[in-house]
This record gives C-alpha cells, structure tokens and sequence, in this order.
C-alpha cells in the first residue's frame, strides 16, 4: 500500500504547522508553546483522552479505533524541541528565537505524528487503541525517561511502542532500519586535574597540571584502541580543556576535563566508565597530583526488538516500495531507549533527502518527507490492529 492519499491532500496544512513550530523553537522541557499547539490541534481532531503534563511538559492522546476486540494498545512518538544553535537556513520561517532553532527536525517529527492522529481519528479503521505520545527534551534532556518515570506506559495500557527519525542524505521518504542496537549510549564525565600551580620560569616547583591533564587526554584513548575488543564500537571523546589560568606566565593549579562515552553495549560501557577511573589515579600517582573524576550514565543502548522492527520494516516496504533492514549503526543517543526498556518497539529512519546534517546550523527538514511519515504511523497502526 503506498503513501495514502489523505496525506498528499493535507500536506499543506501539516507543513503550515511544521513551519510554524520552526519560526517558533523551544528548548529541553521549555515546549510550553508546542505542546499548546498540539494538545490544541489533538482536541480540534477529536482524540477521545489528551493528557497534559506528562514528563512535565509532555502531552499524550489516545485515539480509540472503531472495534477493540484485540485489546490492543499501540503507542507512537515524536519528540518536539529544538537545539541551542543559531539558524543559518536562510528561510522565510526561519527562527524568530535567537540563538534556538530546530536543527534535528523534531519540527517534523511532530507535524508528522499530529498529521497522523487526525487520519486516524477521521478514520478509525482500526480494532484497537492508538496512543500518540509528544515528547519534550530529547536533545540532551531524558523527557523520554520522565515520561516514562511518570507512569505513561501503564497510565495509557500501552504495549507496544514506535519511533522515528528523520535522515539526511537518504533520499526522501525512503526508509532504513535495523533489529536490535541500534543508537548508541550516551554518557558524560568532569575530570578535575589538581596539580601545584607555580610561576612558568621554575616548573621544578610546580606539579603541572597542564602536563598531567595533556597525558591524561591521551591515556584516555587507549580505552578504545586498547581495552575494547576491536570488532566492538565505542567512542571516548575529551570535548573542552579548561585551564584555571589564562596568564602566559603561569603553570595552572587546576584543569578541567571534560566530555562522552559512547557505546554500543553495556559491558563496554562499564568497562569505560572503569577504566577512566583507573587511568585517572595511575597518572595522579605518576605525576603527585590528584584526579577527581565524576561520571555520569545518560542515555542507555537504543535496542530495537525483533519482532517489531520485521513489521516496521514490512510496514515501511508497503508505503515507499522498499525498507533497509541494515541501517547503518549510530554512535549518536537518542532517548527513546528509555521507551524501549519499557516496552518493545522499535524506531525507525525516513530519509529527508540532500542537505546539511542534523545538528548543523543550516540543516532544514524536508517537508517532502511528510506524507511518507505520516502514512508510515497510520500504517503501523492499521496493520498491527486491522479492522475487525
């Protein structure tokens, strides 16, 4: 079955809310606009049950099909903030909030998923429960783990539950997916190097903490060069050095480290989270100086399930004629892990065509990509739970 018609004929109106959404971004759990738009548009579609406040500014419906004989219930996700970025596009409905735009396409995401919940509410064709989840702070936030945390999956019965993302240079409305992990973990660490500052004419009398911290950077690659089995993924980036001194003259007393751990299973993850610890005090020893590290676990191994992502695949095949079952894996995060502890479910890539990539200050979602999503969640849900 392919892209649906309905979709082709509501494209203006979903794009009119997409751009609207994008002149207009809001970060982490700030959504306090988009989520009055889409609980606004959700009532006007007339969803049987819509939620406020879910993960604090999370907003979920339910949308009851014309027979629930199955009993059973069936949950989609979009994620609706934006980045912290400044906006380079250059379009007519660029962002009017400077320094905010929606360089990841939760702008899409969202009129995609709001296009769906009105078929399905029109329409019904379905013996079953659809519940439409609209998340907050995904970029960095874990609104998907608040959610969770608040009790929505038992709150709305749900047991299944699907996702998807946008993916630049994949041509649009094209599809691509993978059964089990799938998106990597995410994790952070601070590293504060104490040495004895001094002046830089007489570094004798000094523990140079530069010197400490600069092996230090370097002994940390070794985490992944030496320690992970090599057919293993796993990625230790130190992202800012930070003296305590600025002055030319000076050996600083204090450096800060920090930056991300990411890997693709949880042994590996452990295994990092160790050895940053071990090579921290070995160099703290070597050099006499101290080593604080602070480590913290963020988003946990995205693990697409089995059976969910074989019908998402079929899903995706019926609507663009074809679906990748080998996606490529992806050492970026994404919080909807959290959902898929919960539940199985299984999250999918529909391609936005050429153009920046995500997280880059000219990156745009393709509004050509909409029909394709929108009929990708319509389907999931009439083909998991046909009619009666």
């Amino acid at each position: 079955m392919p892209v649906k018609n309905r979709f082709a004929e509501l494209l203006p109106e979903i794009t009119e809310w997409r751009r609207d959404m994008h002149e207009n971004p809001e970060l982490l759990f700030e959504t306090h606009r988009t989520s009055a738009l889409v609980a606004d548009k959700l009532k006007a579609f007339g969803c049987d049950e819509i939620v406020t406040g879910i993960g604090r500014t999370g907003v979920v419906a339910v949308i009851k099909g014309k027979t629930n004989k199955s009993g059973k219930v069936i949950g989609l996700r979009a994620d609706m903030d934006a980045l912290p970025i400044h906006e380079a596009t250059g379009v007519e409905y660029a962002s009017k909030i400077d320094g905010a735009m929606h360089a990841c396409g939760h702008d899409g995401h969202t009129a995609m998923l709001l296009g769906a919940a009105k078929y399905l509410s029109e329409t019904r064709n379905f013996d079953g429960t659809a519940v439409v989840i609209f998340q907050p702070a995904e970029e960095g936030g874990g609104g998907g783990k608040e959610m969770c945390d608040d009790g929505m999956m038992e709150q709305f019965g749900i047991q299944e539950v699907y996702g998807m993302h946008n993916w630049p240079g994949a041509p649009v409305g094209s599809f691509a997916i993978r059964s089990g992990a799938f998106f990597a973990s995410a994790d952070s660490f601070e590293i504060i190097v104490e040495g004895k500052g001094g002046h830089a004419a007489k570094p004798q009398e000094t523990v140079d903490s530069t010197v400490m911290a600069s092996t230090l950077v370097l002994a940390l690659q070794t985490i992944a060069s030496r320690n992970a089995d090599p057919v293993e993924r796993l990625v230790v980036s130190i992202t800012s050095f930070e003296t305590s001194s600025k002055a030319y003259n000076v050996i600083p007393q204090r450096v800060t480290l920090r930056g991300t751990v990411r890997a693709m299973n949880k042994d590996i993850q452990d295994m990092a989270e160790r050895r940053i610890s071990e090579i921290s005090a070995g160099i703290a020893a070597t050099f006499g100086g101290e080593i604080t590290v602070s480590y913290e676990r963020g988003y946990p191994v995205m693990v697409n399930s089995e059976e969910q992502t074989e019908f998402a695949a079929g899903v995706a095949a019926s609507v663009s004629g074809d679906c990748d079952t080998e996606a490529p894996l992806v050492m970026g995060a994404e919080d909807f892990s959290f959902m898929l502890e919960e539940r199985p479910g299984a999250y999918i890539l529909v391609g936005n065509g050429d153009g920046a990539m995500v997280h880059h200050p000219e990156y745009n979602f393709n509004d050509e990509a909409i029909p394709a999503g929108c009929s990708w969640w319509a389907e999931i849900v009439e083909q998991r739970m046909p009619a009666a």
